[in-house]
């Protein structure tokens, strides 16, 4: 974690965290599953302006193949610089750098305006996506051209072969953390996601506020009869029951306080808790372990485990409860492939009866895929597996060929066939 520079403030108080400078250990080598070289729509768009401004063809492969093999040191990311040290024929390593221009005020606004208009765009953000929208209305992504490569190698080329190489990497970095591109056009992640929550809020404040009805009042006066022996009126009619929970508050960073992102979290989930005490006169999660309630916590955060605040989030629940933040994460993916019912799949194997269990095996063959050893409630194979769950629903798992290492993968069926054809993507 990188911090601002200098003292602490007259109050006393911790210097900020910039996060306008951000430095990544070394990107470890791996193609996309198409064989392009990033694996997302934007990492791609980098590595086509790279590839589209380049004089020679031949250094763009050599400066690939770097780049897979891990030629490229850590990379620091600063508004519009990306700068590391490539190694390359010679003992040193060559000190590289790309630069790019950064957006202006008036880009942010139209970025912020566009983003905030929607809430799924705010959400694809927070899970680490870039919706096309954005990129229409802004430009965020280079053109060829754009990019202008630095480096201390006596190679004139355009790039050298280590520039090639540190584009190449960064394209792994966008593809891991799409925040990194706005740091590289300007802007930290923090600052951005503030401003993003404080716009939402105040858009769903102005709509709030326009469709508020009137409240129902009695006059002091007659709620005072009483004293005068004329008894008291019936009480006004109960508000009625909201069609959703409301909003909470517009929490600001400051250093002193909790992170703003978990506030609005805790404050949502029991906005959502008191709604449906409300409507219903039970609360939906009364019922839940302490570790099923982290777990139906951390899985309600669209960008759980991915931004930074949601990464502490993570860490603090799995220390709360004596697990790793892995735990965590898996049993995360369970319940958001089948709820309560999905992590009992995960964590409780069990020995069901004669019937569909028994049925599935044929019924796999008979589909063409490849013979699952079974073992209680499961079927595996070498990175393929099925379990059934109490609830008669089958449940997709994967794991890295050669390793019990299972993760929960696809929607759960009541077809054991439908179910492996939703994990394999057929």
């Amino acid at each position: 974690m990188n911090h601002a520079p200098g003292a602490r403030g007259a109050r006393g108080a911790a210097p900020r965290h910039d996060d306008r400078r951000r430095s990544f250990p070394q990107v470890a080598p791996r193609s996309a599953p198409d064989g392009r070289f990033a694996a997302t729509w934007w990492g791609n768009a980098w590595v086509t302006a790279l590839e589209g401004a380049a004089l020679d063809p031949a250094r763009l492969a050599r400066g690939k193949a770097y780049a897979g093999r891990g030629h490229v040191d850590a990379i620091t990311v600063t508004p519009g610089r990306v700068v590391a040290y490539v190694h390359g024929s010679r003992p040193r390593p060559y000190r590289t750098e790309i630069r790019m221009r950064t957006l202006g005020d008036d880009g942010w606004e139209r970025f912020l305006e566009e983003a905030a208009a929607r809430p799924d765009n705010i959400a694809a953000l927070l899970d680490k996506d870039v919706p096309h929208a954005l990129e229409a209305v802004t430009g965020l992504l280079p053109a060829p051209g754009d990019l202008v490569p630095d480096c201390s190698c006596p190679d004139d080329g355009y790039p050298c072969k280590h520039a090639a190489a540190l584009c190449y990497q960064a394209a792994r970095l966008l593809d891991e953390d799409p925040f990194v591109l706005f740091l590289m056009r300007g802007r930290g992640e923090q600052e951005l996601l503030a401003e993003l929550t404080r716009r939402n809020a105040a858009r769903g404040a102005a709509e709030t506020g326009a469709a508020a009805p009137p409240m129902p009042t009695v006059a002091a006066r007659i709620a005072l009869a009483a004293a005068t022996g004329a008894g008291l009126p019936p009480l006004p009619p109960e508000l009625p029951v909201p069609d959703r929970p409301g909003r909470p508050a517009v929490f600001p960073p400051d250093p002193a306080a909790p992170d703003p992102l978990a506030l609005d979290l805790l404050a949502t989930e029991a906005a959502a808790r008191a709604h449906a005490f409300l409507a219903t006169g039970h609360d939906p999660v009364a019922a839940l372990s302490p570790w099923q309630d982290a777990v139906r916590l951390a899985a309600a955060h669209p960008g759980s485990g991915l931004t930074a605040s949601s990464r502490a989030l993570y860490r603090d629940l799995a220390y709360a409860l004596d697990r790793t933040p892995t735990d965590l994460a898996r049993a995360v993916a369970a319940w958001r492939q089948g709820g309560a019912a999905g992590l009992a799949v995960l964590e409780e194997p069990w020995d069901p009866p004669a019937g569909p269990f028994d049925r599935a095996r044929p019924a796999l063959l008979a589909a063409d895929f490849p013979a699952l050893r079974p073992w209680r409630n499961r079927l595996s194979g070498e990175s393929l597996q099925l379990r059934l769950g109490r609830d008669g629903l089958w449940y997709g798992y994967e794991s890295d060929a050669g390793r019990e290492d299972w993760w929960p993968r696809g929607a759960p069926d009541p077809d054991p066939v439908g179910a492996l054809t939703d994990l394999l993507g057929r």
